[in-house]
């Protein structure tokens, strides 16, 4: 009977072996997934642009001359500072300059002659006034009398009519400078020479109407910079003047700048087909940030809308269709589906409301095969 119980017990065993062998063998294979911890802290509600944004100078100035001419003094250079009201460019200007000095020797020579006419028409109505009163002892005849009035009232106008001219003299000098002053570019501000188009000698021209051409000098004032950012229209009514904003660049990777939302344009920009955007400008708000600035860098801004604190929130990713998750039973390394309610998001992360718990594990990877309400799985190794 020994014999036989041992053989039994053998059988028996050999029976569970391989058994427990057919079901490894043939369990559901769990599934890897990458989780993340439901964590407590501070979570932003935030709108990003949809495409990349450009960094502009606050001020800019493309200054061509008003008129063709030849270059005759070019002082400045690319990356030179300057300051208001500095040369930037002359035109040959010679005959100008000596039309100036023919009218200017025009209205001192207008000016003397309405003084000399005008010295005429005082001492012509002294004498008409002295003929008045000798008039009166009959000593000057009527007819006397009346031609010294008319001829004291003759040359006055001539002096006035003298004065008009040499004031016109003095207004055509004015014409002149005027004309002068269409031969310099001066700085309307402080600021950086960024490109010189032109050399001493060349013959410049200004813009035809409607045809943009390049400018004779580009300037920039380097003290303020601004972001200017599409948002998509359906974001766009959320934005409002003085928000608090978030400015990152491909020149500075990882470095994010503070800002504020300065200005909110006033029309829908209709770029490709039914895309539609709204553009925005962010300002920077601290000045050492703006010294590492170029115009014409690529940027990307990020408006704070609301800001929740101590709250539970997972990454985006993790909530797929209607606010559900899938959460990962540590203990029996199965998966489940939950229902959760959400607060505010961002890209990289989403309030929970309700339906979790800190600490809780969920599935930033819900769109792999093979995970499923019930399935097995496990954490995928770094």
């Amino acid at each position: 009977m020994t014999k036989t119980y041992k053989r039994l017990f053998l059988f028996t065993l050999l029976l569970i072996t391989v058994v427990l062998l057919y079901f490894y063998k043939t369990r559901p294979r769990p599934v890897e997934v990458q989780v993340a911890e439901v964590v407590a802290g501070n979570i932003e509600e935030t709108i990003a642009n949809t495409r990349a944004g450009t960094v502009k100078a606050c001020r800019r100035a493309r200054l061509a001359p008003a008129i063709g001419g030849q270059i005759d003094s070019l002082p400045v250079k690319e990356g030179q500072p300057v300051k208001q009201g500095d040369v930037l460019l002359a035109l040959w200007s010679d005959d100008l300059q000596a039309q100036l000095k023919l009218a200017n020797s025009e209205a001192d020579a207008a000016k003397d002659h309405a003084e000399s006419i005008c010295v005429q028409a005082r001492n012509a109505r002294r004498a008409a006034d002295r003929k008045q009163v000798l008039r009166k002892t009959r000593v000057v005849s009527e007819e006397d009398l009346e031609r010294s009035l008319a001829q004291a009232e003759s040359q006055a106008a001539d002096c006035q009519a003298a004065r008009t001219s040499a004031r016109v003299s003095v207004e055509s000098v004015g014409v002149v400078m005027a004309q002068l002053e269409k031969t310099r570019l001066t700085a309307p501000f402080d600021g950086v020479i960024v490109e010189v188009n032109g050399e001493l000698g060349e013959y410049v021209t200004p813009s035809p109407p409607g045809i943009p051409t390049l400018p004779a000098i580009d300037m920039i004032d380097r003290s303020c910079f601004y972001v200017v950012a599409p948002i998509d229209e359906v974001d766009a009514a959320r934005i409002a003047a003085n928000m608090s904003a978030r400015i990152s660049l491909d020149a500075y990777r990882g470095k994010v700048f503070p800002a504020t939302v300065k200005r909110i344009a006033d029309y829908v920009t209709d770029r490709e087909k039914q895309a539609r955007t709204v553009d925005i400008e962010v300002h920077f708000t601290q000045p050492d940030d703006m010294q590492k600035m170029l115009p014409g860098y690529s940027a990307d801004a990020e408006v704070i809308v609301k800001t929740k604190q101590q709250t539970l929130y997972v990454p985006t990713q993790a909530i797929f269709e209607q606010d559900q998750v899938f959460v990962l039973d540590t203990m029996l390394n199965t998966l489940a589906l939950r229902q959760v309610k959400t607060g505010i998001a961002n890209w990289q992360f989403t309030e929970i409301v309700a339906g979790l718990y800190e600490h809780e594990k969920v599935v930033t990877t819900p769109d792999r095969t093979g995970v499923e309400d019930g399935a097995y799985a496990r954490i995928e190794a770094p």
